[in-house]
C-alpha cells in the first residue's frame, strides 16, 4: 500500500471511488486456478498426445493448424483449440488474442515464468510474446464485435446440419458463464469449431437438430472433428 499520488493517473484501473476498505494481508499468497507448465519435449511430442484420446486430439489439431496463414488474428477457445499452436507452420506469424484482454498470447509458461496475474480467458497462467498488449474486456471485445479477429477456433459440444453451434452449457450443470463464445461466434471472419466427432457413450454431437441450449444459429463455418472435416457455405 502506497501513499496516495504514487501512480501515475495513466497508470490507475480502478478508481478510488469503487473501493470501500482495503484489506492488507500478512502472508497473502494469489492463488492458481489451473498451473499450466510447459514440459520439456513438449509440443508435438506432449503426452497430451498419447493414447488413443490424444491421438483423437492431434489429429483434429493438425487439420486445424493447417487453417492458419500468415499475419492472422486468432482467437483460441480452452481445451482442444489450445492444441491447434503446436502445429502451425515454420515461418508463418500470427498474433493470438485471450478475450479477457490480451493481444499477443505466448506459451505456456516454464516454472520459473508462472505469473499469477497473467493468465487466459479459461484461468491458465500463460506467457506473452514481444510487442503483446493488455486492455479492457471492453476493448477486447470491441475487436471481436468489430470483426478484427481473423479465425476463433472453439469447442463444441453440438452441431447441427445447418451449422448450429451449441457449447456453453448443458442444463443442470454447473456453469460459471457463458464465456465470450455467444460474441466470437458473432464478430470473428470465421467460426472453426474443434471436437471429437461423438461423446462419451458414442452419443452423438452432430446432429439434424441441436438437443442443446444454442449460443448461436447457422455460424459455424468449419467443423473438425477425428474423423471428418465440414464446411458451410455463406
Amino acid at each position: 500500500i502506497v501513499p496516495t499520488g504514487t501512480f501515475d493517473p495513466d497508470s490507475v484501473h480502478l478508481p478510488h471511488i469503487f473501493v470501500q476498505r482495503l484489506i492488507k494481508g500478512e502472508s497473502y499468497k494469489k492463488p492458481i486456478e489451473f498451473l499450466t507448465i510447459a514440459k520439456e519435449g513438449g509440443g508435438k511430442s506432449s503426452d497430451i498426445f498419447k493414447g488413443d484420446a490424444g491421438m483423437r486430439r492431434k489429429r483434429i489439431a493438425q487439420r486445424a493448424a493447417s487453417l492458419i496463414k500468415d499475419g492472422m488474428y486468432i482467437n483460441l477457445g480452452i481445451g482442444i483449440p489450445t492444441l491447434a499452436t503446436n502445429f502451425i507452420e515454420p515461418g508463418i506469424d500470427v498474433t493470438f488474442q485471450s478475450e479477457n484482454g490480451i493481444l499477443g498470447l505466448g506459451e505456456f509458461p516454464k516454472e520459473s515464468e508462472v505469473d499469477p496475474d497473467l493468465i487466459n480467458a479459461g484461468k491458465q497462467v500463460v506467457t506473452v510474446v514481444p510487442g503483446a498488449s493488455y486492455f479492457s474486456s471492453s476493448d477486447s471485445f470491441g475487436m471481436i464485435r468489430g470483426g478484427h479477429v481473423d479465425i476463433t477456433f472453439l469447442g463444441g459440444m453440438q452441431v447441427s446440419e445447418e451449422g448450429d453451434l451449441a457449447n456453453w452449457i448443458i442444463p443442470g450443470k454447473m456453469v460459471k458463464g457463458m464465456g465470450g463464445a455467444m460474441d466470437l461466434v458473432g464478430g470473428a471472419r470465421k467460426i472453426v469449431i474443434m471436437m471429437e466427432h461423438v461423446a462419451k457413450g458414442n452419443a452423438y454431437k452432430i446432429l439434424k437438430k441441436c438437443t442443446l441450449p444454442l449460443t448461436r444459429d447457422k455460424v459455424v463455418s468449419t467443423l473438425i472433428t477425428d474423423l471428418a472435416v465440414f464446411e458451410w457455405n455463406d
